[in-house]
């Protein structure tokens, strides 16, 4: 049996999945409310993790989908499509990094 040791304070500045910021703050840095960062939770883009006490809490990566998704309501998308938009722009770099590893692999 292996043993994980636990993960430092530095190893979680580093993790971009790591929730590290509350919904008030997050909204801040993207520029936007709360009941935005609410609104594209409702959609489905993004699934926030909670703090003990219930807390929304936002990771890095989360942030940067939630500032793509800002811009596009900012240039007249609709809410609804533009987190259609930015989960199909995530899953699409998401599958050109598999086929830039896998081309790697096979040379």
């Amino acid at each position: 049996m292996s043993e994980q040791t636990p993960a430092t304070s530095a190893d979680r500045f580093d993790d971009e999945d790591y929730p590290a910021y509350t919904m008030g703050r997050a909204a801040e840095m993207i520029g936007t409310n709360a009941a935005f960062l609410r609104a594209i939770g409702e959609a489905r883009l993004i699934t926030p993790l909670r703090s003990e006490g219930g807390h929304r809490r936002y990771s890095r990566y989360q942030l940067r989908i939630a500032a793509r998704a800002r811009e596009l309501v900012d240039q007249g998308t609709t809410i609804e499509t533009a987190c259609r938009i930015v989960a199909l722009e995530d899953q699409l770099e998401e599958a050109l990094a598999l086929n830039e590893e896998l081309r790697r692999r096979s040379r």
